[in-house]
């Protein structure tokens, strides 16, 4: 007898679930949610499109940033080039050995930026 009263629950459960569907009240839930699930996928779309946006953005920051280290790279050979030179072959020659190079940089840090000939820092 238990299995028939299972079977009769859910006939029950079943016609009043469709009783349910039939109801007004049950019509406007159902628009709600789907108008909400509309909105969280587009909020979900959009969020993922300025993601992407950002990511593109900060690659070609990337690129110009690893273009402009590449620049003062060289500037900063050619200048080291340039100095050694000029200190070699000048009359007052100091000794490279003699300089205290931290100190000297420690002093240019605390100034205000000098421009290079090619007017970047």
């Amino acid at each position: 007898m238990a299995p028939k009263n299972k079977e009769n629950s859910s006939k029950r459960k079943k016609q009043q679930q469709v009783e349910d569907e039939g109801n007004e009240d049950y019509r406007k839930r159902r628009d709600r949610n789907n108008q909400a699930v509309k909105r969280s996928r587009v909020k979900s779309k959009m969020r993922t499109q300025q993601t992407l946006e950002r990511v593109n953005q900060l690659k070609t920051e990337n690129e110009l940033l690893e273009e402009k280290i590449k620049m003062l790279t060289k500037e900063l050979g050619f200048l080291k080039d340039l100095f050694l030179a000029h200190a070699g072959s000048s009359q007052h020659s100091v000794n490279l050995q003699d300089l205290d190079l931290n100190a000297l940089l420690a002093e240019d840090k605390s100034a205000e930026p000098l421009k290079t000939s090619s007017g970047k820092l």
